[in-house]
């Protein structure tokens, strides 16, 4: 195993995000389309005999019991019945609760590198079914493309998505996404969009009324945007974006960024960078 590669795991956008119900259980059911970026996190795997998973380096304010990686690679091994070990070093810039999805898309990569590099070799449909164990998330990533989300999102339908190029801006902030899904105004009960074509509704995210409430400096970011365009949270934010046509028409805007704000420009990718490692 090369100790030195890199394995990306990139942000995703929530194109569209209706919350259509919720179950018995307490889990809010979604429509919602994904669609990754590419802004990502960068992991490293080094494989050791003993059989022990540990992270490399501390996450801010993450405990090891609720890391994400550490998570991914321990169901994993035991699941599978692995007896070999792995050190993990993440590399991170996805901002934490910036609903980029970042912490389930390490997850993924997890699963997606491990059951290559402990010669598992598992088929997509049973690392996805273990990839929701660890969160409604973390299925989309290992799907691996583009795709229309029900449930609570785990019921994946790919979907072809033209090109675009995003500018999302990363408000100073963690949205904690239980506070957003308990709040007692979010809507709960929005008629599905018939899809495709979504484009018509597609700048609509449920949650985002309830996170700029919960959080002025998201609503700031976002009425700055929205001067460009059709801007909207991603998730349950706090991130932002908008959608355009080239690269070049989103760093016009970017130039334009008060300096107390920050974004960067992604393009829309419509596979996982790791998509053929998962098949």
């Amino acid at each position: 195993m090369n100790a030195a590669r890199a394995y990306p795991a990139p942000a995703k956008l929530n194109l569209l995000l209706r919350v259509t119900g919720r179950r018995a259980d307490g889990y809010h059911l979604l429509q919602t389309v994904f669609r990754f970026i590419d802004f990502n996190d960068s992991l490293h795997f080094e494989m050791r005999d003993d059989g022990v998973i540990a992270r490399t380096r501390e996450l801010t304010n993450v405990a090891d019991s609720d890391d994400l990686t550490l998570r991914a690679a321990r169901l994993l091994q035991k699941t599978a019945g692995v007896q070999r070990g792995v050190n993990i070093t993440l590399e991170k810039r996805l901002p934490l609760g910036g609903g980029l999805g970042g912490g389930s898309s390490d997850a993924a990569t997890t699963l997606i590198a491990l059951n290559r590099l402990w010669g598992l070799n598992w088929p997509r449909a049973r690392l996805q079914a273990l990839a929701l164990e660890l969160g409604a998330d973390v299925p989309v990533f290992v799907f691996g493309q583009a795709a229309l989300g029900a449930g609570i999102g785990e019921q994946l339908t790919p979907l072809e998505l033209p090109p675009a190029w995003y500018l999302v801006l990363i408000p100073p902030v963690e949205v904690k996404t239980a506070c957003v899904f308990q709040h007692p105004d979010l809507i709960r009960d929005s008629i599905p969009t018939k899809i495709p074509p979504f484009s018509d509704v597609s700048g609509i995210n449920d949650l985002e009324t309830v996170v700029c409430a919960l959080y002025p400096v998201v609503a700031e970011h976002l009425a700055w945007l929205k001067q460009f365009g059709r801007a909207r949270v991603t998730g349950s934010g706090g991130c932002v974006f908008a959608e355009f046509q080239t690269e070049q028409s989103a760093r016009v805007v970017l130039n334009q960024l008060p300096a107390t704000m920050r974004g960067v420009i992604a393009q829309g990718l419509h596979y996982h960078p790791l998509q053929e490692m998962c098949e």
